[in-house]
Order: C-alpha cells, then structure tokens, then sequence
C-alpha cells in the first residue's frame, strides 16, 4: 500500500468530519455537502485500494455523485460570499 494514497484517504476522512461540524454548528447547509462528497471519496478510494468486488459502474456513480455534490457546495458557497 502506498502510504500517500493512505495519507490521503486520512485526509479525506478528516474534510468528511469538517464539513458535518461545519454543517452543525455553523448552520451551513453545504456542509452535508462537503461530507457526503468526501465519505463518496473515501468509499470510492478503499474500494479501488482494497479491490471491493463492486463494479466499475457503480464506482462512476458514485463518483459523479461526489462531483454533483461538491458542484452544488461550491456553488452556494459562492452565491454566499
């Protein structure tokens, strides 16, 4: 395993867990966003790491999910500042 692709699923968890603190405490909504985009990273990275029997297609789900989540984050983010 490389231990930058495990620094980075780390890294990912940790965004994942911002963006829950960020939803709660500081009422943004986009911060469901963020986590659910990073979670979807974080499952679409150990599944390609640890070889999940799951199938490409649904890996691509799963990441244009991710896409379309952080997509509608960045994009109140946006109309807020």
């Amino acid at each position: 395993m490389n231990l930058l692709h495990l620094l980075s699923i780390l890294l990912e968890v940790v965004v994942a867990a911002l963006g829950v603190v960020l939803a709660i405490r500081k009422k943004k909504i986009y911060g469901w966003c963020i986590a659910v985009t990073f979670v979807l990273y974080v499952v679409y990275d150990l599944a390609n790491l640890l070889a999940w029997n799951i199938s490409q297609d649904t890996l691509y789900t799963i990441f244009f999910v991710a896409t379309l989540s952080i997509f509608w984050a960045v994009w109140n983010i946006f109309l807020e500042s």
